[in-house]
């Protein structure tokens, strides 16, 4: 019997409209050697996917006929949905045909009913954990910018046009605030790039530690960065931002190992998903020109699209 606390537990969700299944799979369960895992039952495919999509389970065991809706459908609908729990398909039938639709839905493996033992389900249900902390790797490297790791580019303009989509159904509002290191050449002519990328570090971490877990900050570009602030208007926003380069200016970037400490200041540009853009595009489009007006009027400063106004980091 494992010694790992109830509270640690791993759950299972089976979905399986034969409920002899969630019976015969509770005691393969209990006999598992490295691991013990609480099984949970959905008996429908509504039911079954409704749980599923709650992310509270660690593996899915899916029954291939769940009545007269088909185990593949769900698992089809369950990834669209953004649901990236590791699935196993259950069938009755042992066939080639079965076992490719399998994987090209999206499923782990396959296991048959009438061959399925305690070893085999144990084997298939540590590979399918192991797969998924490798893909959650890949996902990982494939969303993050190297030097910051923070979100990257692509993964930004994937948030951005949900969002953009979210407020469009909803009719809420939400920001986008680029922001600018000033002089940013300046520091990496001076001081080399080494010195160069621990300023973009430093930026990047105390984006990221400021903003609410809601929000979401990315590398955009260089020395620009992006947020995208949810449920907020740019007058909001860019008072948020405003706090932030307070907050950079009474922590300067002390560089470790040379003795140096480099004052950094921003630019922003901050637009409102409500402001009159007809699409995502347009969107970063004002937000860019307002950071570009914010850095020609002298940097140091954010300026809001909507109407031009400026605001600055430090007063007079």
């Amino acid at each position: 019997m494992s010694d790992t606390p109830p509270s640690k537990v791993r759950k299972i969700l089976l979905i399986d409209d034969d409920e002899r299944q969630e019976h015969l799979l509770t005691l393969q369960l209990a006999k598992f050697r490295r691991e013990q895992f609480a099984l949970e039952y959905a008996p429908t495919y509504e039911a079954g996917l409704k749980k599923l999509l709650s992310g509270n389970y660690a593996v899915c065991l899916l029954d291939y006929h769940l009545g007269e809706r088909n185990g593949l459908e769900l698992l089809r609908e369950s990834r669209i949905s953004g649901c990236d729990t590791p699935i196993l398909i259950l069938t009755a039938d042992d066939s080639d045909e079965v076992d490719i639709a399998a994987m090209e839905a999206g499923a782990v493996d396959y296991l048959v009913k009438a061959a399925l033992n305690t070893r085999l389900l144990e084997r298939a249900i540590r590979y399918a954990l192991k797969l998924e902390v490798t893909l959650a790797q890949l996902r990982q490297l494939a969303q993050r910018d190297e030097l910051t790791r923070l979100l990257n580019r692509r993964e930004f303009q994937r948030i951005l046009s949900e969002e953009w989509e979210r407020s469009v159904r909803f009719k809420r509002p939400f920001a986008l605030v680029m922001v600018d290191i000033d002089h940013f050449k300046k520091i990496n002519d001076t001081h080399g790039h080494q010195v160069g990328d621990e300023v973009l570090r430093h930026v990047a971490s105390l984006l990221a530690g400021q903003v609410r877990t809601v929000d979401r900050v990315a590398r955009y570009g260089g020395e620009e960065f992006a947020l995208v602030m949810i449920e907020t208007d740019g007058k909001n926003a860019a008072e948020h931002i405003k706090r932030l380069g307070v907050l950079l200016a009474d922590l300067p970037c002390m560089v470790e190992g040379k003795n140096l400490t480099v004052e950094v200041t921003l630019s922003a540009g901050v637009a409102d998903s409500m402001g009159g853009a007809s699409n995502a595009a347009e969107l970063v489009e004002s937000a860019d020109k307002a950071l570009y007006a914010a850095k020609k009027g002298g940097r140091n400063r954010i300026v809001m699209a909507a109407d031009g106004t400026e605001l600055f980091f430090k007063s007079g």
